[in-house]
């Protein structure tokens, strides 16, 4: 594409939808056509040895456009949102000096805020009690109980929080006792550095949860029991945030006989469907600065004239 600095803001491709509506496809067409490099907003794709159930783009795909931010920390390290940020940045940074168009492609609607919107994170410091009395409350009345009274201090953190997600939830409940405000009023925000142009995916509920399951059921053709197994194997604890994703914590339960591989594998479908209705908390039907395109209908020919007419503005 050829882009300069000094053309004013530089343009980025964000692909946005739920899980399983086609993203990763679509992006991979599109970033072929149209000279690009796809940047992950995927919070699960960062960590090496999280493939089955990450639904992460095989070898053979990441070989047909450049991609970053994909194996890129080992399962016990801790990716916060604020390192992403960064690093998201720096990529997109370099995918334009190389004069590529980059795209900004994930579910995880926090992590694309962050870039599109260059949040700032909440400045309060780390509070090392506060976090082990939480941590404690966790483990002797459950993630989702700590997380209810998240929804009672801060309802706007709570509806953008997985339950599954501790860390986030704890951090959140931390900053909130410590300063006395709430978290979601804390994360400061400017306009976009980048021209951005923004595609949502969609397609009709039925026709996505049919696809959610169908993807579940093919994670376990695959061998994501032994994808967890081996993991553990090599001595990553069952307890990591990584291992608590969606599908690897039910797994681990499978490995640890609290559960059948059936209850897993049904627990996983009906937590991924609601796992879809709270994307759509951040990318809503009416957004005006989405342009949204039925992944099973539109031609991948109107996308890319979509793209070239804007970008050429």
């Amino acid at each position: 594409m050829g882009f300069q600095k000094g053309e004013g803001r530089l343009p980025l491709i964000v692909i946005v939808g739920p899980t399983a509506v086609g993203k990763t496809e679509i992006s991979l067409q599109l970033a072929e056509r149209l000279s690009g490099e796809i940047v992950s907003a995927d919070s699960r794709l960062f960590y090496r040895g999280l493939d089955i159930g990450t639904a992460k783009p095989p070898p053979a795909e990441q070989a047909r456009v450049r991609h970053h931010l994909i194996d890129v920390a080992e399962p016990d390290e801790t990716w916060s949102l604020a390192f992403f940020q960064q690093a998201a940045i720096q990529a997109i940074a370099d995918i334009h000096q190389r004069g590529r168009l980059p795209f900004l492609v994930g579910g995880t609607g926090q992590y694309i805020r962050a870039v599109t919107h260059a949040w700032t994170p909440p400045a309060q410091a780390p509070h090392p009690r506060l976090r082990a009395n939480l941590e404690t409350l966790a483990r002797e009345r459950s993630n989702a109980w700590l997380h209810s009274k998240l929804a009672v201090l801060d309802p706007l953190a709570a509806e953008i929080i997985d339950p599954r997600n501790l860390r986030r939830t704890i951090r959140a409940l931390e900053v909130i006792l410590s300063t006395g405000k709430r978290f979601s009023e804390q994360r400061g925000h400017s306009e976009s550095p980048y021209r951005l142009l923004t595609l949502g995916l969609k397609r009709p509920r039925p026709e996505l949860y049919a696809r959610l399951d169908a993807r579940v059921e093919a994670m376990f053709a695959n061998g994501l029991l032994d994808e967890v197994q081996r993991l553990i194997e090599r001595g990553y604890s069952p307890d990591l945030p990584s291992l608590s994703a969606l599908g690897y914590r039910e797994c681990v339960m499978v490995l640890q006989s609290k559960l059948t591989q059936e209850q897993a594998r049904q627990a996983i479908q009906r937590a991924t469907r609601v796992f879809v209705r709270r994307q759509a908390n951040w990318f809503k039907p009416d957004d005006p600065t989405i342009h949204w395109f039925d992944a099973g209908q539109t031609p991948l020919n109107e996308m890319v004239a979509y793209i070239m007419a804007r970008i050429t503005e």
